[in-house]
């Protein structure tokens, strides 16, 4: 299904490594509301989509997750790479550098592993489709957050451009909940479903 192009969605070129930096970055990378929860979201939601214009939608957006999951790793290795041990201590990355060295591991800017409670498959359209508008808007102030405490050019504007895609993203499922809407007012089923009458009187 997937077809692999051997290049980053958006260029990284990193020249000042920043161990920092690549401490809070990691939360977009494994953290709650970060692009591994967003692509598997998305990748696990699409199976039980009854219409198949939004199983594409879900598809295309998971799948451009784990191109974004791709560019959080490749930012973390570049703010990481050659660093000394006084680097490890000055920039606050000895407790990741103590369990994971420089290796790209899903966890949180706290710390804390990746688990997959960050994320809801819960197989009603609507239902679905609010939590995935909610989490755009949750990873885009993560974002947010991130911008307000860097200040290398060269990361900021990575960082700017998975923020834009994240606005755009929460536009298309908010077109996805027109559609799915529209669709279920066709059969009442929103309004009043009457399988729930069946025994439920």
């Amino acid at each position: 299904m997937f077809q692999y192009e051997k290049i980053l969605q958006y260029p990284i070129n990193i020249k000042n490594p920043n161990p920092t930096y690549a401490k809070i970055i990691i939360s977009q990378y494994g953290g709650p509301d970060g692009e591994l929860g967003a692509s598997l979201r998305y990748l696990s939601q699409r199976f039980a989509m009854p219409h198949k214009e939004l199983q594409g939608l879900l598809t295309d957006i998971g799948t451009e997750e784990l191109g974004h999951l791709e560019m959080i790793g490749t930012l973390v290795y570049q703010l990481t790479r050659n660093l000394s041990n006084d680097d490890v201590k000055k920039g606050g990355f000895d407790a990741y550098f103590v369990d994971h060295t420089t290796g790209v591991y899903p966890s949180s800017a706290a710390g804390v592993p990746f688990t997959a409670a960050y994320l809801q498959s819960k197989g009603d359209i609507i239902t679905d489709l609010h939590e995935n508008m909610a989490a755009e808007q949750k990873a885009r102030t993560t974002y947010d957050n991130i911008l307000r405490l860097v200040d290398d050019p060269d990361v900021c504007d990575v960082i700017k451009f998975l923020r834009e895609r994240e606005i755009v993203h929460y536009q298309r499922f908010g077109e996805g909940l027109r559609i799915a809407t529209d669709k279920l007012n066709e059969k009442n089923f929103y309004a009043f479903n009457p399988a729930f009458d069946k025994g439920c009187k």
